[in-house]
């Protein structure tokens, strides 16, 4: 861009883009207790008036399911966060020309959570104790209210008339969540209190060690399926480590409760500001030590947890940690394996095919040369037979530019024989952006094909 072009730029920029955090606070009564797993509890919460609030708001709206209703869809997991909406809902775009009215003589906006609302909450036990009916609970509802991705959930902040009590005095001084009102401190696997900080002092290697990064937390469960169909014998030792680009507490993901539950990891590592995990550690590189030299793994994925932050932009998303993780690996002697974003259902162009957040992230931010592994549709069966008839072409014209000669990485090209039934055996739900394993088989095949090729790494 010349002068002329930045002169340009700076002139069309608005006077003033300073914004504001949006808090929404609501106050409420536990009703009743919805779904449970580990390290966090639904509930539903009827909304009550709040101090200072002078007429009655608009009618309450439809309850939430919750009881029998709420556990079923538990089994399903929350509404899919893998991408959290910016913004506000959308709307029709409003004419040009001037304003018709001045806002403020249209009076106040109708409250989206008046007092009666039933709402769906979810509370962390570990940081706020565990509510009972009847229970007073403190809300943050601004996502609920704006209808964004948390799930469907305002978040409890607090017990206020029955707080947990203070934790027995232990070893841990590692603070995540930092300079929040639920900062959390935690053991970190790395510092000088833990019992493994002797064995991660000096750690510099990885050893080969394969890790599959992945833009979207939706995409682990088909990895670690792709793995297992492609280990040769016994059970592979698979770590997730958990970024910070989503959920902060993993205790929101039921897929990594679920996961573990059913043997497929063998534990979870929460790096940077996440925590929840079976161990935490302090940046990604020491985590990616944890998951090799404490917890065993034969094989790691990393991904952010859910909650994949978009803003339609080429550089305003959260997943572009993707190159900086295959930095990382490549830095400590690990081999690092590029599962690319693929979907053959997103209306966006954008991320038709191979997303633009694979591009960008493995394109321009990893500095060092990774396996992208892409997959060639080639199983034959029904999943494969869904996908649109110019997806597999598309895909490979898509990938094409990462590797030789334009681009730094080795393209590897992995069949989806045999995924069909990995992935349909999985112990938990498939869903990425709301379309399940039916309706986007290329978005968990291109997992999958990532899994495979780690797996054949990891056994030589």
């Amino acid at each position: 861009m010349d002068h002329d072009d930045r002169a340009a730029g700076a002139r069309r920029r608005p006077a003033s883009s300073k914004t504001t955090a949006t808090m929404v606070w609501r106050e409420g009564v536990v009703r009743g207790l919805g779904a449970a797993w580990e390290g966090a509890k639904e509930l539903e919460v009827e909304l009550a008036a709040r101090h200072g609030d002078q007429t009655p708001s608009s009618a309450a709206a439809d309850p939430l399911p919750v009881g029998p209703a709420a556990a079923d869809q538990a089994l399903d997991g929350p509404a899919p966060a893998d991408q959290a909406p910016v913004g506000p809902p959308a709307a029709d775009p409003a004419p040009a020309g001037p304003v018709a009215a001045d806002p403020a003589s249209l009076g106040p906006a109708p409250d989206p959570l008046p007092p009666g609302t039933l709402v769906r909450a979810l509370a962390y036990p570990a940081l706020v104790g565990t509510p009972a009916p009847g229970d007073r609970v403190l809300l943050s509802a601004a996502a609920l209210a704006r209808g964004l991705g948390t799930g469907g959930y305002a978040m409890v902040v607090a017990l206020p008339d029955r707080l947990p009590a203070d934790p027995p005095p232990g070893p841990g001084h590692l603070v995540k969540a930092r300079y929040t009102p639920q900062q959390a401190m935690v053991l970190g696997a790395d510092e000088q209190e833990s019992p493994h900080h002797d064995l991660l002092r000096d750690a510099d290697d990885l050893a080969g060690l394969p890790v599959v990064v992945a833009d979207l937390h939706s995409a682990v469960p088909a990895i670690v399926a792709g793995v297992r169909a492609a280990w040769p014998a016994g059970e592979p030792r698979v770590a997730y480590v958990m970024t910070d680009g989503g959920a902060l507490p993993a205790w929101f993901s039921r897929s990594l409760a679920g996961l573990r539950a059913a043997g497929w990891l063998c534990g979870s590592v929460t790096v940077g500001q996440a925590f929840g995990g079976d161990h935490e550690a302090v940046s990604l590189h020491s985590g990616l030590l944890t998951a090799r030299l404490v917890l065993g793994a034969d094989v790691v994925v990393v991904a952010q947890g859910p909650g994949n932050l978009g803003t339609g932009t080429r550089w305003g998303f959260s997943g572009t940690v993707c190159g900086d993780a295959v930095n990382a690996v490549a830095t400590l002697g690990g081999t690092p394996v590029a599962s690319l974003r693929v979907s053959g259902a997103d209306p966006r162009e954008r991320h038709r095919g191979v997303s633009h957040h694979s591009l960008t992230a493995y394109g321009r931010v990893a500095l060092a040369p990774a396996d992208v592994v892409v997959p060639r549709f080639d199983g034959g069966g029904g999943l494969e037979a869904a996908l649109p008839a110019d997806l597999p072409g598309l895909v490979r014209e898509q990938a094409a530019p990462l590797g030789a000669p334009t681009g730094k990485h080795r393209l590897v090209e992995v069949s989806t024989a045999g995924l069909a039934e990995a992935l349909a055996a999985s112990p938990v739900r498939l869903s990425t952006m709301g379309r399940g394993l039916a309706a986007d088989p290329a978005a968990f095949l291109a997992a999958a094909v990532a899994g495979v090729h780690a797996a054949r790494v990891a056994a030589g």
